[in-house]
């Protein structure tokens, strides 16, 4: 075994006396005393530097609030639905698409999967790695793009007047917990199920519990509504009996599988211009569309980003959201908080090592709604949140180009956008990673 080397006492006391003699640290103290550390180290050129005006600004609708649930990928995939529809049919002021009725399915869904998960390490002992790591995460309310449009494709949409929030599908924590408790109570009762048609029954019984509690929470998922809106004249329209089914395919009518997810991983393990996906990441069984990546670096990234902008289609987008933010002023930026100098650390990680080290990894999601161009070069980018329009400015943010470089990892666009060298690496066969790679993180 390793012999760990303790810290010395000596060495203990040199660094009491350098610390002691240091003029800053005495002023950062103090500071710390009776203040965030955020506060004492914020720039004052941050917002100078972005200021909330687009050379690119798409106008949408107003704002929606996931409140306290982690269904950003959801709010933020049905904004940009939303658009379409509201384009297409040029909708005034308030609609949304209703995000409890694809978090319902999500959650039905996500059950179902994780039970086929455990059954499939079933001869594994369950302090495998893959087996612990499925009991940590079991289900939550995250997810990635590609899962929105399995949904998608298997419910359809409808609108929020047809399935509204309640409070449980706006705060789903207890009732997650619930649902992770009862599959650890299937996973229990796997291991001593003695056949398949005793896992078959397992299973059912499982899938029929959580069904009700879904129902309990959600509401019961409508069959058909009326779809009602104003348009941009003030007059009313309103179509009968649209069932979820119609609403995507013959209202939206938008072919989903155009969209490809791209990925900026800049780690030594993934290569550029291949594909990628997650061993057991997913919701919907036996989909068509399971979650796949294509690598690309920076600037190809970047640049297909731009041209869907260009196009006046906003674009979904996965980031850390966690990094550098100052949500009162509605701002993320890298150089707006002098961390470093203020504490005096060595804090500097690039995109790569952060991936590499734990230290960041996508968490959230939201859509770019426009971007500053100088001599076509992006200087800052226009975000919409789903944190309601108390937050930030309205609910929109600005990003500046370099925390976009740094924290933004994955985004989707329309495949169209895509050159030829990017379209011949989309057809890679994908290399699978494992579930705990950092591009297996889900956007909550």
């Amino acid at each position: 075994m390793q012999k760990f080397q303790a810290i010395s006492l000596q060495k203990l006391d040199e660094f009491d006396k350098a610390y002691q003699n240091d003029n800053t640290a005495r002023i950062v103290r103090n500071a710390l005393s009776e203040n965030p550390i955020r506060m004492i180290s914020r720039r004052f050129e941050g917002k100078i530097e972005n200021p909330n005006l687009f050379s690119i600004d798409i106008k949408t609708l107003p704002v929606a609030n996931q409140m306290a649930s982690g269904r950003c990928w959801l709010f933020s995939s049905l904004t940009l639905l939303r658009e379409m529809i509201a384009k297409k049919y040029k909708i005034k002021d308030q609609f949304e698409l209703s995000q409890n009725y694809l978090a319902f399915y999500d959650k039905l869904e996500k059950i179902n999967y994780f039970m086929e998960c455990m059954i499939a390490e079933k001869d594994q002992p369950l302090n495998s790695e893959t087996s612990r790591y499925l009991l940590r995460t079991i289900i939550g309310d995250g997810g990635q793009w590609d899962m929105m449009v399995a949904l998608v494709k298997k419910y359809g949409i409808c609108p929020k007047t047809a399935m509204p929030e309640t409070y449980q599908s706006s705060h789903t924590r207890d009732m997650n917990m619930i649902i992770n408790r009862r599959l650890r109570r299937f996973t229990a009762d796997l291991k001593k199920a003695e056949d398949d048609k005793a896992i078959k029954a397992l299973k059912e019984e499982t899938l029929r519990q959580c069904y009700g509690l879904l129902c309990d929470c959600f509401g019961v998922p409508p069959k058909s509504f009326t779809f009602e809106y104003y348009d941009e004249k003030g007059k009313y329209h309103a179509h009968y009996d649209v069932t979820p089914k119609q609403m995507y395919e013959e209202y939206l009518g938008v072919d989903l599988d155009e969209y490809v997810g791209i990925i900026n991983g800049p780690t030594a393990d993934k290569p550029f211009y291949q594909t990628y996906t997650v061993k057991y990441l997913g919701n919907v069984a036996g989909t068509t569309n399971p979650v796949l990546f294509l690598n690309l670096p920076i600037e190809d990234f970047k640049g297909l980003i731009l041209k869907q902008l260009k196009e006046n289609e906003i674009v979904w987008f996965g980031c850390d959201c966690g990094k550098d933010g100052d949500r009162e002023a509605g701002l993320w930026d890298d150089h707006s908080f002098d961390l470093e100098n203020t504490l005096r650390l060595d804090l500097g990680l690039d995109k790569a090592e952060m991936l590499d080290t734990c230290e960041s990894a996508m968490n959230h999601a939201m859509v770019f709604t426009g971007v500053n161009l100088v001599k076509n070069k992006p200087t800052r980018w226009k975000i919409e949140n789903s944190w309601g329009d108390k937050a930030g400015i309205k609910g929109y943010y600005i990003a500046s180009d370099t925390w976009f470089d740094k924290y933004v990892f994955e985004a989707v666009v329309h495949k169209k956008y895509l050159n030829k060298k990017q379209l011949a690496a989309l057809k890679k066969k994908p290399v699978v990673l494992d579930p705990w790679d950092p591009f297996g993180s889900l956007a909550d």
